[in-house]
């Protein structure tokens, strides 16, 4: 994109101290710094000024702050638009309409300012060393992020999309579930965004790990979507994740502006995992931005007469190569790298009972007595279908579960429990001295 590069908006520059692209010059602390970081924030929130306007804009003016005195003016309409001109003689990208609103936030900088200090949202701009390296890379960055939670969040070192359907079948809850738990159990951040469905489960697995977990939001923080998530995005925050936008906090979210966030999904990950998705499911165009961004892609299929995973099936076909099947979630973690990122392959077992959850505990006691399916392990231990499946997820990539035909067994130092008692894990048939329901 002209007039943005590596590192975000080209305008007045200095060259970086590692030798790379310029990067945009900004006061490093002071009251210019607060005045250039909130006119960063009255610009971007100009409804029509886009991450293409924006960057042009500081290009012809040299500071978000320069833009706005210059708007001041009452003939600053024609000036505007002609600063977002391509250099190659193609059309401005900010229309008149847009230039006045401009005018309109120049004069009134409060109107924009005002909502993001009543709601306490944190502001991280493209000129900030804290922006988030993987999407300081994307071709349309965002010129402003606002965040609640924890800034790191978004910079840890493995992050994982999950995204799919608003209307998932079981099936498609449990797999992304099950993806989520080995995700996070393995130290990887999950990215999604907050939506209904395969979104929110793939969040509230990462919440139960404790894992921090990245939610991006199509609309102001003020204006949350869906509101029945509003406790689930106070647990992400709460637990050291971000609940992240482009937009002010006043923004209300609308069809136009969740295929934006879209792209600030991939954009925070490594690669992108699509459970259930139809034909016109907004998933797919988080697919697309990944394979746009050069990232990786991996897609769950499903039968060819099943609606709910059309759409994936119609993405893989036209996709080709460049997205790989889900055979399985081992194997899905094993291509995204984690397992070997991260060492917890098969080892020695000493030690491993305090680095399982309780629900593990009881699934790891259970499958040394020998009970193996799915529905044992849910009646044995009281837990639900998709809490039981993370479990033993975790259990799987840790390499101290095998799956065959539809039953678990103990693997590893796991199976060595009875015969050496090297590894002890509670016993899950009694709880409180009864047997568990």
């Amino acid at each position: 994109m002209l007039g943005v590069g590596r590192r975000g908006p080209l305008g007045r520059s200095e060259p970086d101290a590692a030798g790379g692209p310029p990067r945009v010059a900004v006061a490093s602390g002071g009251a210019a710094a607060d005045s250039e970081r909130d006119a960063w924030v009255v610009l971007a929130g100009v409804d029509g000024v886009g991450p293409v306007s924006f960057a042009r804009l500081l290009a012809a003016f040299g500071s978000a702050a320069a833009v706005l005195r210059a708007a001041a003016d009452p003939d600053a309409a024609p000036a505007l638009v002609a600063a977002t001109a391509d250099p190659d003689g193609g059309s401005p990208t900010l229309t008149p309409a847009a230039a006045g609103a401009v005018r309109a936030a120049a004069a009134r900088p409060e109107h924009h300012l005002e909502p993001v200090r009543r709601s306490r949202v944190r502001v991280i701009t493209l000129a900030d060393e804290g922006y988030p390296s993987r999407l300081r890379r994307i071709e349309l960055p965002p010129p402003v992020l606002f965040l609640a939670g924890d800034p790191r969040a978004l910079d840890r070192d493995r992050a994982v999309a999950i995204v799919g359907t608003r209307r998932p079948t079981e099936t498609g809850r449990a797999i992304a579930g099950r993806i989520a738990d080995g995700v996070a159990a393995l130290g990887a951040t999950v990215v999604s965004g907050l939506a209904l469905g395969i979104d929110g489960t793939a969040h509230a697995a990462a919440v139960r790990a404790g894992t921090p977990t990245v939610a991006v939001i199509g609309g102001g923080h003020e204006r949350l979507y869906p509101a029945a998530h509003r406790a689930l995005a106070r647990a992400i925050a709460a637990g050291g994740g971000a609940v992240i936008s482009e937009f002010p906090p006043d923004t209300q979210p609308s069809r136009g502006t969740f295929p934006r966030r879209n792209r600030i999904i991939s954009g925070l990950a490594d690669a992108t995992v699509v459970v259930e998705a139809g034909v016109r499911s907004g998933a797919l165009t988080t697919a697309a931005w990944a394979l746009e961004q050069g990232r990786g892609l991996h897609i769950v299929p499903g039968r060819l007469d099943d609606p709910a995973v059309a759409g994936c099936l119609a993405f893989l076909r036209e996709a080709g190569p460049e997205a790989r099947i889900v055979a399985g979630v081992p194997e899905l973690l094993e291509d995204l790298g984690l397992l070997d990122a991260t060492g917890r392959r098969p080892a020695a077992g000493e030690g491993l009972a305090p680095t399982l959850t309780a629900v593990e505990r009881a699934l790891a006691a259970l499958l040394v007595e020998g009970v193996g399916t799915v529905d044992e392990l849910v009646r044995a231990t009281g837990a639900g279908s998709a809490t039981v499946l993370g479990a033993l997820t975790s259990l799987e990539v840790r390499g101290l579960v095998i799956e065959a035909y539809g039953r678990y067994r103990a693997a590893g130092p796991l199976a060595a429990a009875r015969g050496r008692g090297r590894v002890r894990v509670p016993s899950a048939r009694t709880r409180g001295g009864r047997r568990a329901a």
